[in-house]
């Protein structure tokens, strides 16, 4: 069951008796632990048949208490078990609780950051039980759907550019975009499309300068931009840094390579090759037509070059900004 079918089921008013949510992106794993402590009892009935645990404060025995007890004037007991990963090899203790857990309890294992052992029994008994969730990163390719999709559940459109900057500029940790989005929503009326002016204004990436708009101005060959962009970055030190640059760099290049050589080059064979959507599909194949294989070939070699200078090989005096500088110079020439 995906993420979204078990927000759905859940705001239904429909429990299983054990939720054990487990992966890397911990952003699912708190949205449907809250879905079900905000839907699963009543405000007055939450003082005694509520009760939320941390991993490094619980203990197997008292939790599997709370586990058996039964609910008081209420018609079910929620038990949270938060930062599971704490827990440690604890967690196996509880075994016998899943194996036989009370029908009036819900319990929910939240653990983070990392994937549970599918091969342990508890994990099977949990699928047995009730439902096993996974949550896993949003992969990068897919990051501008996922924000699209987020926005538009909120209520409101998003340009594309205004996705391309919350993506670049954020990465794909899910709960800063949605904390962002979030400041967007209170000032903003509903259905509004979120543009870059919003972004710059409110969220404070500037719409002109950013690492978007420097591979732009690369895939353009525009100099002039390139250069200017450069300068902003380097009075503007916490806009971006050299280490932020190269690997954004470092992808468009690649992306452009791969399409030389790609069989298909109309743009819906580019974005499938390349898992992007076919806007940015269109806006590659004309990037790929200002640079030659060779040409390529030479940046990437630059890149590699830059990446060590910029973490101090063979590097002892230039700046990051004298740095990026000379980088952009060698790429455009």
């Amino acid at each position: 069951m995906d993420y979204l079918q078990l927000i759905k089921e859940i705001r239904s008013g429909q429990f299983r008796k054990i939720y054990f949510l487990h992966g890397e992106e911990p952003f699912f794993i708190d949205e449907i632990s809250n879905a079900i402590i905000h839907g699963a009892l009543q405000e007055h009935e939450r003082d005694f048949n509520q009760t939320i645990i941390y991993g490094k404060d619980a203990e197997p025995a008292s939790l599997i208490a709370e586990l058996n007890g039964y609910p008081m004037m209420a018609e079910r007991r929620l038990v949270v078990l938060r930062e599971a990963q704490d827990f440690d090899k604890k967690i196996e203790e509880l075994e016998p609780y899943f194996n036989s857990p009370l029908e009036s309890t819900i319990f929910v294992v939240g653990y983070k950051y990392k994937n549970f052992d599918s091969r342990k029994k508890l994990i099977k008994l949990a699928e047995k039980q009730g439902v096993v969730f996974k949550s896993e990163k949003v992969k990068e390719y897919s990051l501008g759907d996922w924000i699209v999709k987020y926005v538009k559940s909120k209520g409101y459109g998003l340009s594309s550019k205004a996705c391309s900057l919350l993506a670049e500029f954020l990465g794909n940790d899910l709960g800063r975009i949605v904390n962002e989005i979030e400041k967007l929503a209170i000032i903003l009326e509903p259905g509004t499309t979120i543009n870059e002016v919003h972004i710059e204004e409110n969220i404070g990436i500037s719409k002109d300068y950013n690492v978007f708009e420097l591979t732009n101005a690369l895939s353009a060959r525009d100099v002039f931009k390139a250069n200017r962009i450069v300068n902003y970055f380097e009075q503007n030190p916490k806009a971006t840094n050299i280490v932020v640059v190269i690997p954004q760099i470092f992808k468009l290049f690649t992306q452009l390579l791969r399409i030389h050589f790609l069989p298909n080059k109309s743009p819906e064979g580019v974005a499938s090759a390349l898992k992007v959507p076919p806007f940015v599909a269109k806006e590659l194949i004309n990037a790929s037509k200002q640079f030659d294989p060779r040409k390529i070939a030479a940046n990437i070699a630059v890149l590699q070059e830059y990446d060590l200078k910029s973490k101090g090989v063979g590097n002892s005096s230039s700046s990051h900004g004298d740095l990026m500088r000379e980088l952009i110079f060698r790429m455009l020439h």
